[in-house]
C-alpha cells in the first residue's frame, strides 16, 4: 500500500516510510568503506592512508549537493503542502540542472586544489601522489555524485522511497562488483578503487535523471525549469544547515589528520580511517531518518496540520532515542571485530584503532538527537536555527575539542573530542526545540 505524505503515521508507518531513506544513506557511506577494504587488503597499507587522507576533500565538493537536496526537499514539500504541484515540479527542475552545472564547475577546480592543498596538510611521497591519483579520479564524477546526493532526499519528497532505494542499491552494487574486478581480479590498484567509486557515482545520479525525465507516478517529474532567485536562496538557507555539516564534518576530518600525524604519525590516520568508515555507517542511520521524515514535516507544516506535526515530533524522538541507545551497544561490542575487518595485518593499528573505537561509540548517545534537530528544523523552513545547530556541532565544538583535549590526554583526547562535541549540540539542540514548541505547535 502506497505511503503518501498526508497520512497519519504510526511507529510502523512511520518505520515503513523512513526506512529506504536509512538503507540509502547506509548504503551510500559503504562507498568509502568498500574502497578502503578493497585498499586496504589488496593495494596496501599507504594508498590506505592516502583514501582516508584526501577523502574529507572530495565530501567537502560533494556536499553542495546534499544542500540542495535537503534545502530543495524542504521547499518542495512545503510547497506541495500548499497546493501548487506545478511550481514544485518548476523548483525540482530549476536544482536538478543548477546542480548539475555547479558539480562540473566544483569538480574542475577540485582538480588543481587537491594537491597543493594535500602538500600543506603534511603529504608528501607516496601518500601525496596517491592521495592526489584518488582525489582527481573521483573528483571527474563530482557532478554525478552532486545529483546522486540530491536525489537521496528527492525521491523521498516525491513519495518513492523504495526507488530511490533501488537507486542506492544499484550505486552500491556497482562499486562493490568494480572494486573486486578492479582491484582484487585485474589488480588496478589505487587507480581501479577510485574507478570503481566514480562508476557508482555516476550510476546514483544518471538513473534518476531518466526516471524523472520520463513519465511516472511519482509527486515530481523534470521539465522545464523556471529561473527562481529567491527560491534559491530559500533553498541554500534552508539546506545550509546540512551543508555547512557536511563541509565541517570534512574540514574537521582533515584538522584530524593534521593532528593524528603529529600524535600517531601515518598510523593514526589509518586507525582513525577505520573508524570513519564504521562512524559513517553507523551515523547514516540517523541522517537517513531525519531526511525520510524532513518531507512529512515539511508537508504538514505546509498544510498548518499541527496535530499530526506534533505526532511525527514526538515518535521521531523515541525513535531516535532508542536507535541511539542502539548504536552505542553496537559500536562497543563490535569494535574488535570491525577493526579486524581493515586492519588484521597489523596488531599495533588494530589494537590503536580498537582503544580509539571504544571511546569514539559514546558519541552515539548524543549525535542522533542534534542530527535530528537540525534536520527539523530544515524541514520547517527555519534555516537559521538548523544552520546554527549544524555549525556549532560540527565545526565550532569538534575544532575546539580536537585542539585542546589532545594537549591533556593526547591521543585519547583526540577519540574523546567528538563525544563532547556532540553532547554540547544535542544539549542546543533541546535548547531550540523547547524556545520555538510554541511558535511551530510541534
Amino acid at each position: 500500500m502506497r505511503i503518501q505524505l498526508s497520512d497519519h503515521f504510526n511507529y510502523r508507518k512511520l518505520l515503513r516510510f523512513v526506512l529506504p531513506s536509512i538503507a540509502m544513506m547506509i548504503f551510500t557511506s559503504v562507498y568509502g568503506v568498500v574502497d578502503g577494504f578493497f585498499v586496504s587488503n589488496f593495494v596496501g597499507e599507504t594508498p590506505f592512508k592516502a583514501v582516508n587522507f584526501i577523502y574529507p576533500f572530495i565530501m567537502v565538493l560533494g556536499s553542495f549537493g546534499f544542500m540542495f537536496g535537503t534545502g530543495g526537499s524542504a521547499l518542495i514539500s512545503k510547497t506541495v503542502g500548499e497546493g501548487d504541484r506545478e511550481k514544485a515540479n518548476r523548483l525540482f527542475s530549476m536544482l536538478t540542472y543548477i546542480s548539475a552545472l555547479l558539480g562540473m564547475a566544483v569538480g574542475a577546480l577540485g582538480m588543481f586544489v587537491v594537491e597543493p592543498l594535500a602538500k600543506a596538510l603534511g603529504a608528501e611521497g607516496d601518500l601525496l601522489s596517491d592521495s592526489v591519483l584518488y582525489g582527481r579520479i573521483i573528483l571527474a564524477a563530482m557532478p554525478a555524485f552532486m545529483l546522486q546526493q540530491e536525489f537521496q532526499s528527492f525521491f523521498i519528497t516525491a513519495e518513492r522511497p523504495k526507488t530511490g532505494l533501488f537507486v542506492t542499491l544499484a550505486a552500491g552494487c556497482t562499486n562493490i562488483v568494480l572494486d573486486f574486478l578492479f582491484v582484487a581480479v585485474f589488480k588496478w590498484g589505487l587507480v581501479g578503487a577510485a574507478l570503481a567509486t566514480a562508476g557508482s557515482q555516476v550510476v546514483g545520479g544518471i538513473i534518476p535523471i531518466i526516471y524523472f525525465l520520463r513519465p511516472n507516478k511519482s509527486l515530481l517529474r523534470l521539465g522545464r525549469p523556471k529561473f527562481d532567485g529567491r527560491a534559491l536562496f530559500k533553498t541554500c538557507a534552508n539546506g545550509s544547515s546540512e551543508f555547512f555539516s557536511n563541509v565541517s564534518m570534512s574540514l574537521v576530518g582533515l584538522l584530524y589528520n593534521w593532528q593524528l600525524m603529529r600524535y600517531a604519525g601515518e598510523d593514526g590516520i589509518a586507525a582513525y580511517g577505520v573508524m570513519m568508515y564504521v562512524g559513517w555507517i553507523f551515523v547514516s542511520i540517523f541522517v537517513g531518518f531525519s531526511i525520510g521524515t524532513a518531507p512529512l514535516i515539511g508537508y504538514n507544516f505546509g498544510a498548518k496540520n499541527q496535530a499530526e506535526l506534533k505526532n511525527l515530533f514526538r515518535k521521531s524522538l523515541v525513535v531516535t532515542a532508542v536507535l541511539s541507545v542502539g548504536m552505542f551497544v553496537l559500536g562497543e561490542v563490535l569494535a574488535r571485530p570491525l577493526a579486524l575487518i581493515f586492519v588484521s595485518y597489523n596488531e599495533g593499528i588494530l589494537e590503536m584503532t580498537v582503544r580509539g573505537f571504544r571511546i569514539f561509540s559514546f558519541q552515539f548517545l548524543f549525535c542522533g538527537l542534534a542530527i535530528f534537530g537540525s534536520g527539523f528544523f530544515t524541514a520547517l523552513n527555519n534555516g537559521l536555527v538548523s544552520a546554527i545547530i549544524s555549525f556549532l556541532r560540527t565545526l565550532v565544538f569538534q575544532i575546539g575539542a580536537v585542539l585542546l583535549f589532545p594537549l591533556v590526554w593526547k591521543l585519547d583526547g583526540i577519540w574523546a573530542s567528538v563525544i563532547i562535541a556532540e553532547f554540547a549540540a544535542a544539549t542546543l539542540s533541546v535548547v531550540f526545540v523547547l524556545s520555538n514548541k510554541k511558535k511551530y505547535g510541534y
